[in-house]
């Protein structure tokens, strides 16, 4: 489990995809020496699971599962991530609750300065419209965000500089893809109504 807090940014040394999957190691992780074996990693959003780590890099086995549903697969060498550990059952819930199971990916449409903050907007994939509410929470590339604005097939969300400043979005650029994961609570709220055919 993840807060969609962002502890830091690493940055792509390799990536290998097979048809058995992939293989993706990062460097510049600020917390690698403190990593174990087994440990869960939300990087850009996708929940994976250490194989080895230490001396500023960590690497991780890809499903192909999280080939097809993720951006991961599209990284290349030089590309900066957003990573968060999996949270302590003690610390605070600064963001909100967050699995780290992406449910697709969308494209940026835009993301402009305004003032001291930036407009983010998004597109909204179809099957999206009954899981995103205005001023409820998203995950985008694992960062926790609030629903500013909701179109048919777009949201906006509004970023703080701090945000802009220690996660991917300084880089962000309209036409790139970025991870969603929708709000697990309204998931399941979605489920249980399916199932009774509302």
């Amino acid at each position: 489990m993840f807060t969609g807090i962002i502890e830091s940014t690493g940055v792509v040394e390799s990536l290998t995809v097979s048809a058995a999957g992939g293989h993706l190691v990062l460097g510049g992780v600020a917390f690698a020496d403190d990593l174990v074996l087994g440990e869960s990693v939300a990087v850009n959003g996708c929940c994976l699971t250490v194989v080895s780590s230490g001396q500023g890099r960590a690497a991780f086995d890809l499903l192909q599962e999280t080939l097809r549903l993720t951006n991961l697969g599209d990284l290349a060498p030089g590309d900066a991530v957003n990573l968060e550990r999996a949270m302590r059952a003690s610390d605070r819930l600064s963001g909100h609750f967050v699995q780290g199971h992406i449910d697709g990916t969308a494209t940026i449409l835009a993301y402009e300065s305004d003032g001291q903050d930036h407009r983010y907007t998004v597109s909204l994939p179809e099957g999206g419209q009954r899981l995103v509410i205005p001023k409820g929470s998203i995950t985008v590339n694992g960062i926790s965000l609030t629903v500013a604005g909701l179109e048919a097939d777009r949201f906006t969300l509004w970023i703080t500089p701090h945000t802009h400043a220690v996660t991917t979005l300084k880089s962000a650029t309209a036409g790139q893809v970025v991870n969603l994961e929708y709000d697990f609570l309204g998931k399941h709220i979605e489920r249980i109504l399916t199932l009774r055919g509302l």
